[in-house]
């Protein structure tokens, strides 16, 4: 048997040239990035203007108030850096605190699940570091679309849609912004965001009269963190309606602010198939992807084909081994897990034997160093659902509600970056009137059970599913990544086993059909799990489904093209630059020359 050849049609090709390459998750953030390109500018300066213009035109799935993590390799570095966008939870964000609200789970809507915003602050310390040009220049497309107006995107619409009782009845000034009409928009509406123009505007003019380009960055990053966020926190401490049904404060507050900034910090690897893998640390989900190859690599190339029944069932029953271990073990407290522990040749190989023919329907996580594990309680029901959905990313039923973004770039002199923004979506938390957007809710992602490594503690980072990746062989490299929530790594599996193992072309690779685990704790509100849960894209054919269900799978059908996000960027050994981007959901484009 050989590794299933790719489709005969894909749906746009590969693209390649020698200028540079962008591909993003919305069309006009890929144009933003590679008019920057163009115009002389280097990859990380094009990442920062589409970051800022993605706030504006994919407001559902990201926003300033918001948080990134993103992977950096400067031409010429030995390796890449992380760049850490994730501020962590307030001074009075606490266990007894949460509790004494009447909460067992952090909501996933509402001010009290806000941590420092970290998203804007980053952005502007990649520009000031890395990039080259100045801040006015980069934030002047998103100044424009927010100023002069966008077409909605259908996705936008239909989030508005679903939150418009909510916006009426309790997060007025959401409605006020969001539905200027008294009704939800349409797709395609021009809608604008002047308060958010006026709010870039202030970062520009607050270092116009600074003697330099770095000064002027820093200016802007001390009026974002000083003052424009304040507004956002005092503004949330008015009680308002939170997912769980019931009216509560935030607690961020400007203190909180005031001792955080964006920084870089070194990634963590592993090797599989001659390539270097390199992710963030356990803050993040990232090293589960490590994790998962090194569970993988001895195998068989055509074990690793994701569209047999043998290949898929080994991916999910690794996956499922892995996801255990970041459930019980990843997190940014004194008792996370060490990446060198969890990747150890005998802990892998402890954790390898347990797969066999059979789905595993239990939560397995491992006990390296011998410590013993520690799980919250395991949920099978939502329950009542209120105030907002947690992330908007793909359901258990594998529908889509939306997704987060990303953003791939490579240069022409080297220079690459795979970026995650994500958070502070409009139906986050009430949005702030006079500054044009709504703080996020990542701390939904921490557990109220002391002792846990991913416990809700003030002034740690809660775990965070923004997961970017970058790889690199030699001269080569590739900067991939994919919004998603619990999915984003799971949907990038199976794209760089088919390049790196099957052969295929970036592009049929993420047009190829995909599938996904669920039987992992869902790091958003309300923290379900389903075991032995598999969502499935229904071009993986009725004889895999079958051999899975037979094997002991829990299979959900989603749809020929309902799965995946992944866009992809370039450099080959010949020094050819090359990019690909997801066609599902019909928003994310590459693009270059």
């Amino acid at each position: 048997m050989s590794f299933t050849p790719p489709a005969s049609f894909a749906t746009r090709p590969t693209l390649r040239g020698t200028f540079g390459m962008s591909a993003s998750t919305h069309w006009t953030a890929t144009a933003t990035a590679q008019s920057v390109l163009e115009r002389g500018g280097n990859a990380f300066d094009a990442a920062v203007a589409a970051a800022f213009v993605l706030h504006v035109v994919e407001p559902h799935l990201n926003g300033p108030g918001g948080d990134l993590v993103a992977l950096i390799r400067p031409v010429g570095a030995p390796e890449p850096l992380v760049l850490m966008g994730q501020g962590p939870a307030p001074a009075g964000a606490s266990i007894p605190a949460f509790r004494a609200e009447g909460l067992d789970l952090v909501p996933g809507a509402g001010g009290l699940a806000a941590s420092v915003p970290g998203a804007v602050d980053a952005w502007l310390l990649l520009l000031r570091d890395h990039g080259t040009w100045e801040p006015a220049d980069v934030l002047a497309y998103a100044i424009g679309y927010a100023r002069d107006g966008h077409p909605l995107v259908a996705g936008a619409a239909l989030t508005i849609d679903r939150v418009a009782d909510l916006f009426r009845d309790h997060w007025t000034t959401s409605a006020d912004l969001w539905m200027p009409t008294g009704s939800p928009p349409a797709p395609n509406t021009l809608v604008r965001n002047p308060a958010y123009a006026a709010v870039l505007d202030g970062l520009i003019a607050v270092g116009s009269h600074a003697k330099d380009r770095r000064e002027r960055i820093d200016a802007a990053r001390r009026e974002w963190m000083t003052s424009v966020l304040p507004r956002a926190a005092a503004f949330l401490r008015t009680p308002h309606r939170h997912s769980d049904g019931r009216d509560h404060a935030g607690v961020l507050a400007t203190a909180d602010l005031a001792g955080w900034s964006a920084s870089v910090e070194p990634a963590v690897s592993t090797s599989f198939r001659g390539w270097r893998v390199f992710k963030a640390g356990v803050w993040t989900q990232g090293p589960a992807l490590l994790q998962v190859l090194r569970l993988l690599d001895p195998l068989d190339d055509d074990a690793l084909d994701p569209s047999t029944p043998e290949g898929a069932h080994a991916l999910l029953e690794a996956q499922k081994l892995a996801y255990a271990d970041r459930d019980a073990w990843f997190g940014d407290t004194d008792t996370a897990i060490d990446v060198d522990a969890l990747l150890a040749d005998d802990y892998i190989a402890g954790r390898r034997a347990l797969i066999d023919d059979a789905a595993s329907a239990e939560l397995r996580p491992g006990a390296p160093e011998g410590r013993a594990p520690v799980l919250p309680p395991l949920r099978t029901d939502a329950g009542v659902m209120s105030a907002g959905t947690g992330e908007p990313t793909v359901d258990r039923r594998g529908q889509t509600r939306g997704d987060t973004c990303h953003i791939d770039i490579v240069d022409r002199w080297g220079n690459a970056v795979s970026a995650t923004p994500s958070g502070g979506w409009l139906q986050s938390s009430p949005a702030v009137p006079d500054l044009g957007f709504c703080l996020g809710t990542r701390l939904q992602a921490t557990w109220l059970l002391p002792g846990h490594p991913a416990a809700l503690t003030p002034g740690r980072r809660p775990r965070t599913t923004l997961t970017p990746t970058l790889l690199t062989r030699g001269e080569e490299v590739i900067a991939t990544g994919s919004p998603g929530g619990d999915q984003q790594d799971q949907w990038q599996l199976p794209v760089l086993l088919r390049m790196i193992v099957g052969g295929y072309e970036p592009q049929q690779a993420i047009d190829a059909p995909t599938l996904h685990t669920t039987a992992l704790l869902d790091s958003f509100w309300p923290r379900t799990w389903t075991p032995a849960g598999v969502v499935v894209e229904d071009r993986l054919g009725d004889a895999l489904v079958d051999e899975l269900e037979r094997r002991g799978h829990r299979v959900r059908r989603a749809g020929d093209w309902a799965l995946g996000r992944v866009s992809a960027v370039g450099r080959d050994a010949s020094g050819l630059l090359w990019a690909a981007a997801n066609p599902r959901g019909m928003q994310g484009y590459a693009a270059g020359r």
